[in-house]
């Protein structure tokens, strides 16, 4: 029953607050967990780590053990960490890193801490914020609002499967592949077998999460030479269930919709905007005014939308 939504504002904008209302509007579709990839200022070099700590209190000795896996690849940080100051035991920890020797070596060393640091996204531009609660609880914790940047996704989880804790919400990093995310509403039937075999390739994921499997999937298969429309495509006719998802890099944010057309998304937008959503009602906190609204309602369904990269 899980609620998504993605934004392009067309410009540097304030997108934080605009995918919380698009959150907000959809919270009756799951309140366990609320997600948010955001895309910010993009940097020339070096990357945004977000990352989840699960012990407040020994957050300093893990945080020294990761940075001595950023150093070890000719990285460092470049300003001192961000931490939540929430009372909860889990901890949202955000870094900025000068630029990485090898992103695929150093996040699988990285990933040997993820029992007590796990890390959820790195990007030039990407930034994901994930936790339990709704939309107003993660935004007010995590300052959501006033992100300013030219797109992002939102995802608002009603745990059927995996647990309910923040590094199983979504959205999902496409690990190792910087600044890719995807949110995902429906369910993935032959998970296990996509995910074995991505597995044999050298791919690791890090939870039972079924979403997890399809931003990896996509990535690999652009890495194998398909551009991503034809990637989208060719997800429909290989991965098996009912879904409909929003996958996101740097330079645009696409979608793809199963040959049975069961979970919803419409879209609102021109000149360059555009809001997208489970639910007409969610973009309409967006464009207010009437308007002319897409409705992906058939089957086997695929666009994308380009992001402008607009000064402030």
């Amino acid at each position: 029953m899980c609620g998504i939504a993605a934004r392009i504002a067309g410009r540097m904008a304030d997108i934080g607050t605009d995918l919380v209302e698009l959150m907000d509007a959809q919270v009756h579709r799951g309140a366990d967990s609320t997600g948010f990839a955001l895309y910010g200022p993009p940097r020339r070099t070096g990357f945004v780590v977000r990352a989840v700590g699960f012990n407040r209190a020994s957050l300093g000795v893990d945080l020294d053990d990761l940075i001595k896996v950023i150093r070890g690849y000719g990285a460092d940080l470049e300003s001192d960490p961000t931490v939540d100051e929430a009372s909860s035991a889990h901890v949202s920890v955000r870094l900025e890193i000068s630029e990485l020797s090898d992103i695929e070596k150093w996040s699988r060393e990285a990933d040997e801490l993820s029992h007590r640091i796990e890390i959820q996204s790195v990007g030039r531009s990407l930034e994901i914020i994930k936790d339990t609660g709704s939309a107003a609880d993660v935004a007010g914790k995590h300052g959501v609002r006033g992100f300013i940047g030219t797109h992002g996704l939102g995802h608002a989880r009603l745990a059927t499967e995996s647990s309910v804790v923040p590094t199983a919400s979504h959205p999902f990093w496409a690990r190792p592949f910087p600044d890719v995310a995807i949110v995902h509403n429906g369910q993935i039937t032959n998970y296990f077998l996509l995910r074995d075999r991505l597995r044999r390739d050298g791919y690791r994921f890090m939870t039972e999460n079924d979403s997890e499997l399809i931003a990896v999937w996509i990535s690999d298969r652009i890495k194998a030479g398909l551009d991503k429309l034809q990637a989208l495509e060719q997800s429909i006719s290989e991965i098996d269930g009912v879904f409909t998802y929003l996958i996101s890099d740097s330079d645009s944010i696409g979608f793809a919709k199963d040959r049975w057309a069961i979970k919803p998304l419409v879209a609102m937008g021109d000149g360059g905007e555009v809001a997208v959503a489970t639910e007409e009602q969610a973009v309409r906190r967006i464009y207010a005014a009437e308007g002319d609204v897409v409705n992906y309602d058939g089957p086997a369904l695929t666009n994308t939308w380009p992001v402008q990269k607009a000064a402030a």
